[in-house]
C-alpha cells in the first residue's frame, strides 16, 4: 500500500483536529520520549514538539514517501527521528513515555492483542494515546463497500474490504482496564465542511482518495480510475452536493488515553 503525501494533505486542516483533540488529552506535563506510531508526513508529530517541546520524537510509519515528507519538514530539528517500519512489528528499544498514534491502528488487526501489547512497551505512569476513524457505516463506506462488492470488481476489490477495523469502546476497555491506571475511551463525530474541489470531483471521493481508497488503486492497476467513477456515482447519491459544489461530511472518530500505572 502506497500513501501519497500530497492527496493526503490536501485536508490536513482536517485530519489534524482530532489528532490535536487527542495531544490535549495527554495527561503527563513534559515527557522524555514520543513514539508516533503510523508518523505518515510528520505533521502532527511537529504538533507533538510544539506541546512538548522537551521531548525526543521517534516517529515509524511503513511508506517510503510519507517519511521522506516527514524529513524534509523537519531537517533542521535534532528532535525527530524518522524510522521505516511495520506498526505491527513495532518494538522500541527502551520503554517509552507516550506511544502516539492517529489514524494509523485500524489498519492493523487482532486489537485485542495488539492494545494490551502497546500498554507493555511504556514506561512506568506512560501514556498509550490514539486516535482511529471509526465511520465504517457511514453512507461513504456503505458505498465502497458496494461497490467492492458488484459484479465487476469483487474478485480484486472485495478481499481489500475492511468493514469493522475499530472494535466498540467497550472491548477497549476490557481489553485495557487490567493494565491502564487511568483509561479515558469517548467517540467524536465531526461534521467536516469540504470545500468544492478543483476538478469538480465530490469532495468526499477526494477526501478517501487520501486514506481509505488507497489501498484498491495498486491492486487495481489501470482499473483504478473506472472502480473510482463507480464509487463517486454512489457517493453523488449519498451526498447530493448543493450548488456551490462544497459538502458537509459527518465523520466519527474513536479516541483512547490509557496510563499505565508505576
Amino acid at each position: 500500500m502506497t500513501w501519497d503525501p500530497a492527496q493526503y494533505l490536501k485536508y490536513e486542516g482536517h485530519r489534524l483536529r482530532p489528532a490535536i483533540d487527542l495531544i490535549a488529552r495527554i495527561p503527563l506535563a513534559a515527557p522524555g520520549t514520543i513514539v508516533d506510531l503510523g508518523c505518515g508526513a510528520g505533521n502532527v508529530a511537529r504538533v507533538l514538539a510544539d506541546r512538548f517541546a522537551g521531548a525526543t520524537i521517534d516517529g515509524v510509519d511503513s511508506d517510503k514517501a510519507m517519511l521522506a515528507r516527514a524529513r524534509e519538514s523537519t531537517a533542521t530539528d535534532p528532535r525527530f527521528r524518522w524510522n521505516e517500519g511495520d506498526l505491527a512489528h513495532w518494538h522500541p528499544p527502551y520503554p517509552v513515555d507516550v506511544i502516539f498514534s492517529n489514524a494509523a491502528l485500524h489498519w492493523l488487526g487482532a486489537h485485542d492483542a495488539l492494545f494490551p501489547a502497546l500498554m507493555q512497551k511504556l514506561a512506568p505512569h506512560g501514556v498509550l494515546a490514539v486516535q482511529m476513524p471509526d465511520n465504517h457505516a457511514a453512507p461513504s463506506h456503505e458505498a465502497l463497500f458496494d461497490t467492492a462488492r458488484s459484479l465487476r470488481w469483487r474478485s480484486l476489490a472485495e478481499p481489500l474490504m475492511r468493514t469493522r477495523p475499530v472494535a466498540p469502546l467497550e472491548s477497549y476497555h476490557a481489553w485495557l482496564a487490567p493494565l491502564a491506571h487511568k483509561l479515558d475511551l469517548w467517540r467524536t463525530t465531526y461534521l467536516q465542511a469540504l470545500p468544492p474541489t478543483l476538478s469538480g470531483e465530490h469532495p468526499i471521493v477526494a477526501w478517501m482518495r487520501g486514506s481509505t481508497l488507497t489501498p484498491f488503486v495498486p491492486v487495481l492497476g489501470a482499473d483504478a480510475e473506472a472502480f473510482v467513477a463507480d464509487f463517486a456515482a454512489r457517493v453523488e447519491a449519498a451526498y447530493p452536493r448543493p450548488r456551490e459544489g462544497g459538502v458537509l461530511f459527518p465523520f466519527s472518530r474513536v479516541f483512547v488515553v490509557a496510563q499505565r500505572g508505576a
